[in-house]
C-alpha cells in the first residue's frame, strides 16, 4: 500500500497541477471541494483502469499480487468500480476496512469480501 501511494501521490501531484493552471486557487470554498473531488476522481481512474487491465496497479506487479474474481477470473467494470467505492469508505473510517482482514477468515479486506474479489500472490 506505501509503494502504491507514493505512485498515487505522483499522479495526483500532476493532475492537482493541471488543475491549479486552469482553475487558479483552489483554497476559497467551492473550488476546493471540487480539486478534492476531481483528485478521488483521477485515483479512481488510475486504480479502476489497473484492475481492469490485468489485475495489477504498477505497485502490485512488483510485489507479484494480483487481484481476480475469487472463481479466479478477473474481475468485472461493476465490481472495479464498487471495490474502490467502498475501499474509499473503508479508509474514510479510519482504515476499518482494511483491519478487517485481521479478523476475516479469508483474511479479505471488508471491500474485497464485499465485491467477491480476493488478492493472491503470483
Amino acid at each position: 500500500m506505501i509503494y502504491d501511494s507514493l505512485l498515487l501521490l505522483a499522479i495526483l501531484f500532476a493532475a492537482t497541477f493541471v488543475f491549479l493552471t486552469l482553475f487558479g486557487n483552489a483554497t476559497a470554498a467551492p473550488l476546493r471541494y471540487f480539486l478534492q473531488i476531481y483528485l478521488w476522481l483521477i485515483a479512481a481512474v488510475y486504480f479502476i483502469w489497473c484492475w481492469l487491465h490485468g489485475g495489477q496497479t504498477l505497485a502490485m506487479r512488483t510485489w507479484h499480487i494480483q487481484l481476480s474474481h475469487r472463481a479466479g477470473t478477473q474481475i468485472s467494470s461493476r465490481q472495479a468500480i464498487w471495490r474502490y467505492l467502498l475501499a474509499s469508505l473503508g479508509l474514510g473510517f479510519f482504515g476499518a476496512g482494511f483491519f478487517w482482514a485481521l479478523f476475516d477468515r479469508d483474511n479479505l479486506f471488508l471491500h474485497d469480501r464485499l465485491t467477491g474479489c480476493q488478492l493472491t500472490k503470483q
